[in-house]
């Protein structure tokens, strides 16, 4: 067994959010720039310009990439091997969040019925999975709500298949339209259970821009629902560009056979992860 303190998960966390604020991942910026120089539209190409400058200031950590600094998940992967010393986990992993918000980021956590501001961005929604080994594995994804609006959960019948799939992942961006601030980072859950498939899918937006999955059936669905979206032609900001969507990554886990749900979780041009191991 290896002993770890929770606190040094605090700390570790607390990094992560202060590098996830202020930098795209790198797959993200790649994307961006290549999305950049093939665009044929001007309005598109500015818009590009832009968010591509808006990064570069972001970079020297006085202004976050967005003012929408996110709901803060947090996924765990624990080592079978890891005993945890300390205060409680779940309370390391909210300090994390409550030190690094009070750092100039926006708290935009509140009750759902009141509105009352919860004042600290917290609480933050923590998933752990138990894995082998005596590290753990954290990754902070903030998440914004103008894209997690744009969301959708579809629990399809097993005969609607591959196609299914597809049409909804594709159906979902075009009801967004621009309002999700394309050029979108799509992730796709499929299987699993009703909220099993939307935990996929947010595990799907931490995968970096331009990675694909290792199954070759999933890359294929990944492949085809990103040639359609962007044959949409809603582009970046609405701008009726090239580019709506600089990836799709699906995750997927085995079903009922009576279902097939489908998540499928927006994330806007802004792809914002980080990750880190105690």
């Amino acid at each position: 067994m290896r002993d770890i303190d929770t606190s040094e998960i605090e700390e570790k966390l607390t990094g992560l959010i202060r590098e996830a604020e202020y930098r795209l991942t790198p797959g993200c910026e790649k994307a961006l720039k290549a999305a950049r120089g093939e665009e044929t539209c001007p309005y598109a190409r500015f818009a590009l310009d832009t968010a591509l400058e808006n990064a570069e200031i972001s970079k020297e950590g006085v202004y976050p990439l967005c003012q929408d600094t996110g709901l803060a998940v947090v996924m765990l992967e624990i080592g079978r091997g890891v005993r945890f010393t300390g205060k409680p986990l779940s309370d390391a992993v909210n300090s994390g969040v409550r030190r690094a918000y009070s750092e100039g980021l926006r708290k935009s956590v509140c009750d759902p019925l009141t509105r009352k501001n919860t004042g600290d961005n917290t609480p933050a929604y923590i998933h752990t999975e138990i894995v082998e080994g005596d590290e753990v594995k954290i990754t902070f994804l903030p998440k914004g709500f103008g894209s997690e609006n744009m969301s959708k959960l579809y629990m399809l019948k097993p005969a609607q298949g591959t196609e299914g799939v597809i049409d909804a992942i594709v159906k979902t961006v075009e009801e967004a339209g621009s309002r999700p601030c394309p050029p979108v980072y799509v992730g796709v859950g499929i299987g699993s259970t009703f909220d099993g498939a939307a935990y996929l899918s947010k595990k799907a937006l931490c995968r970096d821009v331009g990675t694909h999955s290792e199954r070759e059936d999933v890359a294929a669905i990944e492949a085809e629902a990103l040639k359609r979206i962007n044959a949409l032609g809603i582009g970046c900001q609405g701008f009726k560009g090239d580019t709506t969507a600089i990836g799709v990554a699906c995750e997927v886990a085995p079903t009922h056979i009576a279902g097939l749900p489908v998540a499928v979780n927006i994330q806007c041009h802004c792809v914002r992860c980080a990750k880190g191991v105690v």
